[in-house]
């Protein structure tokens, strides 16, 4: 079996075997945390307090259920991908395919929080407070979900995430 660089002796298969098992685990952290804030947002525009939005808060609403919808989507899209694609041989495409799908999930979890989180202070404390806190809050999650893990991949010489046989 080849010898991938990292200590690991996987056949092209079996790697993406690998990698399927370790998204779906990624996958069901965030798909939870994305569900229960869709829900909880679904279920805002039925409370008697909605009906005295102003139109900022309204329409940011709005933004808000579409952005946690897409993020949503993106995070359950790896059931479809595997549907369409099981015993097609196809387990790295498949796997490539969806890991790009939960990286946008999670970006798009990223705005839906940080939607969320200004309509509620917004709300709550006012306008400038609101977006100083959320602008804090996403440069928190930009620093912590991307910009760390891409300092890491700099560090250790990984340019593009690339698993095909032969590339590195």
């Amino acid at each position: 079996m080849p010898e991938d660089g990292r200590g690991r002796h996987e056949t092209p298969n079996e790697r993406a075997d690998r990698r399927w098992i370790e998204l779906l685990q990624e996958v069901r952290v965030a798909q939870t945390g994305a569900q229960i804030l869709f829900g909880f947002l679904l279920s805002v525009v039925f409370t008697p307090r909605f009906a005295t939005l102003e139109p900022f808060d309204r329409n940011l609403y709005v933004v808000t259920v579409v952005l946690g919808a897409l993020a949503t989507g993106a995070l359950i899209a790896p059931v479809a991908y595997h549907r369409l694609l099981a015993g097609r041989r196809l387990k790295p495409e498949l796997v490539d395919a969806t890991a790009r799908v939960v990286t946008l999930g999670v970006v798009l979890l990223a705005l839906t929080v940080g939607s969320a989180l200004l309509l509620l202070l917004h709300l709550a404390t006012g306008t400038l407070t609101a977006w100083l806190i959320v602008a804090a809050v996403m440069v928190w999650f930009t620093m912590w979900w991307f910009l760390l893990p891409w300092l890491l991949l700099r560090r250790n010489g990984h340019h593009q995430h690339d698993h095909r046989p032969g590339h590195r």
